[in-house]
Formats: C-alpha cells, sequence, structure tokens
C-alpha cells in the first residue's frame, strides 16, 4: 500500500513537473510573508525585526558556501555587495516591513508589486525609449492603484497610514534601483553568496540604526509570535522559497516564471482578509486585478525588448 502511494505521489510530480512545483511553492509561500511581516511588527519595531531576520538569513547563506569553499569576493565587488545591501535590504526590505505595521499586508502587497513601473520610469528618464504596451501598462496600473486608493481616502486623513504608505512606496523605490544597479554591475563570483552577503551586511546597518536611534527592545521582551514570525520569515521567505525560486528560474522561460509576482499579492491579500480581518471589497478586488494587469502589459513589454 505504502509503495503504491509513493509512487502514484512521484508519478503525479514527474507529471506536474517539479519546476512548476517550485512555482507554485514560491506564489504562495512569498506572498504569505506579508502576513508573518504583519503579525512580527505587531510586537516589536519593525526594522530590528527586519534586522535580525536578514541577519539570520545571511548567516546561514554565509555558512553554507564557506563548507562549499565558494571564493570571497575581491576589490570592487564589495562596493556593488554593500550598495545592494543597503538599496535591497536596508531600505527595500527594511521599508516594507516597516510598512505593514501602519497599512494592511495586502495593501503592502500590492505596491511592493509596482517595481517593474518603477523599473520602466527610471529607464525612461535615464533617455531609454518606452514601447507602447509599456506606456499602456503603466496607465493600466495607475488606474488600478486609484481604484484601489479610492477605498482608502478617509485612512489618508491619518498620519500613521499617510506614512506607511510613504514608506511602502519608497521601498519599492530603492528596489527598482538595486535590479537597475543589479544588472549594470552584475558581478563576476556567485551570485547567491553574495544575496547571503548583502543580508548580513545589511542587518549590521539595521542594527546600528536601531541602537543608535533608541528603537531598538531586549531581545528578552520579543514575544514568542514575534520570533515565530521571524523563523517562518527566514525558512520561508529567505532560505527554502528563495532556493525554489531559483530553481524554478533555472528550468521555466521567464514568461511561465514570472506568474508568482501577480499571485503574491492575491495570496497576501486573501490572507489578510482571512487571518487580520483586512478589507475586501469590491474596490480593492477590481484594483488590484486591474494593476496586476497592467504589471503584466509592462513586464511582456520589458522581455519583449530583451529580446
Amino acid at each position: 500500500m505504502r509503495t503504491k502511494i509513493k509512487n502514484a505521489f512521484l508519478s503525479k510530480i514527474n507529471t506536474i513537473g517539479l519546476p512548476i512545483l517550485a512555482l507554485c511553492w514560491v506564489s504562495f509561500f512569498w506572498g504569505t510573508t506579508w502576513i508573518a511581516s504583519k503579525e512580527g511588527v505587531k510586537h516589536m519595531p519593525a526594522l530590528q525585526l527586519a534586522g535580525i531576520r536578514q541577519f539570520i538569513g545571511g548567516f546561514l547563506y554565509i555558512s553554507f558556501f564557506m563548507f562549499k569553499k565558494t571564493p570571497w569576493p575581491k576589490g570592487k565587488q564589495w562596493k556593488t555587495i554593500i550598495i545592494l545591501s543597503i538599496l535591497n535590504f536596508v531600505l527595500s526590505n527594511g521599508l516594507s516591513t516597516w510598512g505593514v505595521k501602519y497599512i494592511s499586508s495586502g495593501l503592502g502587497a500590492i505596491i511592493g508589486a509596482l517595481v517593474p513601473l518603477w523599473v520602466v520610469i527610471i529607464s525612461f528618464f535615464r533617455g531609454e525609449r518606452l514601447a507602447r504596451l509599456a506606456v499602456i501598462g503603466l496607465v493600466v496600473s495607475f488606474g488600478g492603484v486609484c481604484v484601489i486608493f479610492y477605498d482608502h481616502l478617509s485612512d489618508f486623513l491619518l498620519p500613521d497610514f499617510r506614512f506607511g504608505i510613504f514608506i511602502s512606496v519608497i521601498s519599492t523605490l530603492t528596489w527598482a534601483f538595486g535590479t537597475l544597479y543589479t544588472k549594470k554591475k552584475a558581478a563576476s563570483f556567485n551570485p547567491y553568496f553574495s544575496l547571503g552577503l548583502q543580508m548580513f551586511l545589511s542587518s549590521i546597518l539595521l542594527f546600528a540604526f536601531t541602537g543608535a536611534t533608541g528603537t531598538s527592545v531586549s531581545l528578552s521582551s520579543i514575544p514568542m509570535i514575534s520570533w515565530l514570525s521571524i523563523a517562518y520569515l527566514v525558512i520561508f521567505g529567505s532560505v527554502l522559497t528563495f532556493i525554489a525560486f531559483i530553481y524554478a528560474l533555472q528550468n521555466l522561460p521567464a514568461e511561465i516564471n514570472s506568474i508568482y509576482a501577480y499571485i503574491n499579492p492575491i495570496i497576501a491579500v486573501i490572507l489578510g482578509a482571512l487571518i487580520f480581518g483586512e478589507t475586501l471589497n469590491t474596490a480593492i478586488a477590481l484594483g488590484g486585478a486591474v494593476t496586476l494587469f497592467g504589471l503584466y502589459m509592462v513586464n511582456y513589454s520589458l522581455r519583449k525588448e530583451r529580446r
């Protein structure tokens, strides 16, 4: 009986394909990390949570590559790593984690999906020509965002909500700059080792900031629920899911692999409504769908330009 179940399971995996399963994993679990961040920052400073998460995740990555005796970066490569550490993890991850302290996890996830729009806009101001489809995608996405925020107009009277929106938008802008900088300054050594180094260095910077500003709390005063959130973010957000993402990236066409970016916000919105009772109404559902469709048009245009 056990052999039959095992053979049926393996047959199902072979039919679906491990890369597709890896993509499904990424699509779901990266969406859930917004929920884990929301729960964690309820009980401790957001930047401290981001720092602890990145310290543990970075340490695990570095330990693995040291065990594999991967060569360390040299010379100017450290400059690239430090800049990406600041853009991608101190600012982008730190600010997006801080943002969900004041706004819903679903709204944070939708804002987080806007990175391709910034990439296109920044490229335009750098003198690159925009394809017609990219322009249409920008307009469609902006329209979707307007529909979403129409339902939150009264919330803009709240200073905390405005602040949460502001830092969440800044986090997407810094990630876009990091994306473009990575493309320009692609390192010649293992990029995943670089990822671990970026996490580790960013954690030191975040600890220094929270310590200097007096916004950190003692580790003993952090409640168990926040430690569980951190553990979830490290295991599913920084380690297992990133491994699955790399595997899917290496074995699936870019057009299919990019699907996760559209599913993550949907997962976050639905789980936010189920777990935290966050608002899920027609405006958010319709606006989110329009925004993600516009992002698809922008991404499709970018891939077409590369080809």
